[in-house]
């Protein structure tokens, strides 16, 4: 929307100075509302929440804070398929990763209590992620709730990468946020780019425990990753509007529904979802996920290969809400089946 870019354009400064990886109190008093009122949670914006250069390098150097492999607590758990980048941060900070590979009749759910005690004993941070990328599976509060207490008992920190809580379909009951069943112990991750449409801006915020907040602010300052003031604002600006985030939400709906109507017609087998940024669907005729993407590129359609995102999806693959409808309509008349 305009008033993004034009409030940027207002904050420019005639004199550029080095941000500082606090952040500015506009932006983060600007978030603690925006989650009060979206989850109804108080969030103190001077202790509990930090900005960030969007949402990808705080969950990458997460790991780099927390992880410590000399004291036995060196592994980092998510589930597969899911964003490349939380193991990605495991290895880079010389830490372990342990996949969990979801189950579509578990609702792709991550399961810290179905997980052994040695490795809940060695984990460091598990990361949930719902709505979740790449399948759009969603959770409610009791799952939320049960996966707090396991890592209350076991020491773990929760991590939540939120970016998708304001993406649901019509009809759909909103995402909730982990932050409304605890801020003790976990990491809540937003980011303006799927909100907003704010992906070059490179502007998010970390929310959740005062204190893993200050910890992270203190390894934070050795990483350059301090957003300019400029950016900070129109972010504000963008956290304290929820109109704008309304009229993308029912654009990202009428596409998902043209592309889920279109390849159901093609025969293709499309995951059921309500919520999110994503179409999960399983490759026709039983052929490679990494060979159809190819046969789809030659037509002028990108999708991802399910194997991208980890084990146990390679006959799937995922397509984003990204195109115009019209687009959307395009690309379905020139899919290959």
């Amino acid at each position: 929307p305009s008033f993004i870019p034009e409030a940027l354009k207002q904050a420019l400064p005639a004199v550029s100075q080095y941000p500082s990886v606090a952040g500015t109190p506009v932006l983060r008093t600007a978030a603690a509302d925006y989650l009060g009122r979206r989850f109804r949670v108080r969030i103190d914006p001077a202790t509990q929440v930090l900005p960030t250069a969007g949402s990808k390098e705080a969950i990458f150097h997460l790991a780099l804070a927390v992880v410590e492999p000399a004291s036995g607590r060196d592994t980092v758990v998510y589930g597969t398929p899911g964003y490349p980048v939380y193991q990605s941060g495991a290895l880079f900070a010389g830490g372990r990763e342990h996949p969990v590979q979801l189950q579509r009749e578990r609702g792709y759910r991550l399961e810290l209590e179905r997980l052994p005690a040695e490795v809940l004993a060695r984990t460091a941070i598990a990361w949930l992620n719902y709505p979740h990328n790449p399948t759009g599976a969603c959770v409610d509060r009791v799952y939320l709730a049960a996966q707090a207490d396991v890592a209350r008992a076991n020491g773990i920190l929760l991590a939540s990468d939120e970016c998708y809580q304001d993406l649901w379909f019509d009809g759909a009951e909103p995402p909730p946020s982990l932050l409304e069943v605890t801020t003790t112990g976990v990491l809540a991750f937003h980011s303006c780019s799927k909100r907003s449409g704010m992906t070059g801006y490179r502007s998010g915020f970390v929310a959740g425990d005062a204190a893993l907040i200050g910890s992270f602010r203190g390894w934070r300052a050795h990483m350059g990753v301090g957003s300019p003031t400029f950016i900070e604002h129109a972010a504000a600006m963008a956290w304290s509007d929820d109109a704008h985030a309304a009229a993308r939400r029912a654009v990202f709906a009428q596409k998902f529904r043209v592309l889920v109507d279109g390849l159901a017609a093609k025969g293709i087998e499309v995951l059921p979802s309500r919520a999110g940024l994503y179409i999960w669907a399983r490759v026709p005729g039983g052929a490679a996920a990494d060979a159809y993407a190819q046969r789809c590129l030659e037509r002028g359609i990108v999708i991802s290969p399910g194997g991208f995102f980890g084990a146990g999806s390679d006959d799937w693959f995922r397509l984003a809400l990204v195109p115009s409808v019209e687009e959307c309509r395009t690309a379905l008349a020139a899919w290959p089946v």
